[in-house]
């Protein structure tokens, strides 16, 4: 079986190709869309803007799909759509427009999904998962590969730059101003993080972070995995945001410019409460883990 599961995020809206099959599942394609859905919510709807940004692209998709002769695809969300306030009628337009049905996941899902994809590619079997997303972070501690609690902060690369940032990058109070909000989220939600002193780590800022790293550090071009130090050196490197910098991160990251230094402080800020050494960039995540739960295990019992 040949399917596409597209994944509706705040950021950006993705499509993943598989083919499924008894020894495995294979990535055939990938697409991304920028659409920054997270900047198209006004008094927490998303607007009607943002809502055609949204079937304007799921119809593209579909027609590449339907070019390709490929009959599924599976379409689910995350804070995108999770976290505004006219969830049910957007969905409804979706459907409406596109006919196709909108998966709006909770974010204690987008957790274990994260995690299910996750596990295909990590090597540690204990630590802290962290998924970072343009609208919220997931947090998912684990022992032996095992859940033992998991949660969902609303915050992410995007909207923090949306909240905090008045130009282009963030001045010395706006960081401090981001840092402080993470630090209040994770207050809100009760959160008392476990010494972990490897984290596995989920997303696009994520993997741009260890893009920027590997460029700066002269280090090869696929290496995944990024030291507690070297995050902290790519923090100040990046909040001094000098024209060398701007450079290299229009080289490597030119989509992330203005949400790369938000995304660093959340994930050097949880770093640090944690007492992490290294992050492990991971290759799969909240796709993997939706097409094998929702996708391949609905099939499984049916």
């Amino acid at each position: 079986m040949i399917c596409g599961i597209v994944d509706v995020g705040s950021n950006t809206i993705r499509l993943s190709l598989y083919r499924c099959e008894a020894e495995g599942n294979h990535l055939l394609m990938h697409r991304k869309v920028m659409a920054g859905l997270a900047s198209y919510v006004e008094g927490g709807r998303l607007s009607a803007e943002g809502v055609q940004v949204v079937c304007h692209v799921l119809t593209s998709y579909r027609a590449l799909l339907d070019n390709l002769g490929i009959e599924p695809m599976y379409v689910f969300a995350t804070a995108s759509l999770r976290n505004i306030s006219n969830t049910e009628d957007v969905v409804a337009e979706i459907l409406a427009e596109t006919g196709l049905t909108v998966d709006v996941i909770s974010g204690e899902e987008e957790a274990a999904l994260s995690f299910r994809g996750a596990l295909l590619g990590i090597t540690h079997d204990s630590g802290l998962m962290l998924d970072l997303g343009g609208g919220s972070t997931e947090l998912l501690e684990y022992e032996d590969r095992a859940i033992l609690s998991a949660c969902s902060l609303p915050i992410g690369s995007l909207n923090l730059f949306n909240r905090f940032v008045s130009k282009l990058h963030p001045t010395k109070e706006e960081c401090k101003a981001i840092q402080g909000e993470v630090e209040a989220q994770l207050r809100k939600a009760g959160v008392e993080l476990r010494p972990a002193a490897h984290i596995c780590g989920v997303g696009g800022t994520v993997r741009a972070a260890c893009k920027v790293a590997n460029h700066f550090f002269a280090r090869p071009a696929d290496c995944r995995v990024l030291t507690a130090e070297e995050l902290r050196q790519l923090v100040k490197r990046c909040k001094r945001m000098d024209r060398e910098t701007i450079q290299a991160l229009l080289k490597v990251a030119p989509e992330r410019i203005h949400t790369l230094v938000p995304g660093l402080l959340v994930l050097d800020t949880i770093c640090q409460r944690c007492g992490g050494t290294d992050i492990t960039v991971s290759a799969c995540g909240v796709r993997e883990g939706y097409l094998h739960k929702r996708v391949l295990g609905e099939k499984e019992h049916e």
